[in-house]
């Protein structure tokens, strides 16, 4: 039995290149590129590997995840409605990645809040580890994961970019950003 290759494609956003990757269960990847050469080769790679699929180009595929990210980014769309494959996260990170899921669009929380959210007060570390490494970016909003002094972080070294989706859903919203 063979495994089902995963789809991709790569699509501007205004905080850079997203490689998004769905699998038949769901969009599996999101990650935004660094700019640098092969960084799209080493996060499809990656996504390969991770996956343990074939990862073939096919914007069809990923259309439906392109249209709502789009529309994120122009301030109409607060709540994505995209079914999630987190096959390749485990234990508490995945309890993690769910937990801030449920953090409301225009809202943040502390790792501390999310550690005691997902069943494990003290677990601030963890919870900054699944932030860093989650595969699915922006959709799973990281971004809404603060320290608990209320400074943003550094959001896997790209502190910028979680300015940026701080003041847009806080813009769109109506409420105050993070500082």
């Amino acid at each position: 039995m063979t495994t089902p290759a995963a789809s991709f494609s790569v699509h501007p956003t205004p905080i850079g290149e997203a490689l998004i990757v769905v699998t038949d269960r769901g969009l599996a990847v999101l990650d935004v590129l660094d700019v640098a050469r092969g960084a799209l080769d080493g996060a499809l790679q990656d996504a390969a590997t991770a996956l343990r699929r074939v990862v073939e180009p096919d914007e069809t595929a990923t259309a439906h995840v392109v249209a709502q990210l789009d529309e994120y980014f122009a301030g109409v769309r607060r709540d994505f409605d995209l079914p999630l494959d987190l096959d390749a996260v485990h234990g508490f990170a995945r309890t993690a990645l769910e937990r801030i899921g449920e953090i409301p669009y225009g809202e943040v929380r502390s790792y501390a809040e999310v550690a005691i959210a997902a069943g494990s007060p003290g677990a601030n570390r963890a919870v900054g580890s699944a932030c860093a490494r989650t595969p699915i970016s922006v959709v799973i909003p990281a971004h809404r994961v603060v320290r608990s002094d209320g400074s943003i972080g550094e959001y896997g070294g790209h502190p910028e970019r979680k300015r940026y989706l701080l003041d847009l859903e806080a813009e769109v919203s109506g409420v105050p950003a993070a500082v």
